[in-house]
């Protein structure tokens, strides 16, 4: 069963205002690994009182709740992803694009219940995708 985003806010402790159940719907919706600034200018239209500050500290508190994560794949720009099944992430060198990618050995690796705990786990690729791969050539 899919969760509403009120249904995520509530069971993490935090209340359901206009501006969360925006940002949240987003990051459930889009699977691009916004910035801040993507997530603002997608916004703005829907709610002309949304600031920077409001998506940056919502966000703050969405991965201090653990409903979000923050990646660091971008060297310029923080990113944020809504998809908390491990996974890693390859980023294009050339056009910025961010892809998830499963790792269904890492998954096996971790539910066995290793003689310690793992908390986070980051994995991190770059290099060409297809499309840029195949412009260069």
């Amino acid at each position: 069963m899919i969760k509403s985003s009120k249904q995520h806010l509530i069971e993490h402790g935090i209340s359901p205002t206009i501006q969360r159940l925006a940002i949240m719907d987003y990051l459930m919706n889009f699977r691009t690994h916004p910035t801040v600034s993507d997530i603002y200018m997608s916004l703005l239209p829907q709610i002309p009182t949304l600031s920077k500050t409001t998506v940056n500290n919502t966000l703050k508190l969405f991965v201090d709740q653990k409903l979000v994560k923050h990646i660091d794949i971008d060297e310029r720009n923080a990113r944020f992803d809504g998809v908390l099944e491990t996974h890693a992430h390859f980023r294009c060198k050339k056009c910025g694009l961010i892809l998830d990618i499963p790792l269904l050995e890492i998954q096996d690796f971790f539910s066995k219940g290793p003689d310690f705990t793992i908390d986070e786990a980051y994995v991190n690729v770059k290099g060409l995708c297809n499309k840029c791969l195949n412009s260069t050539n």
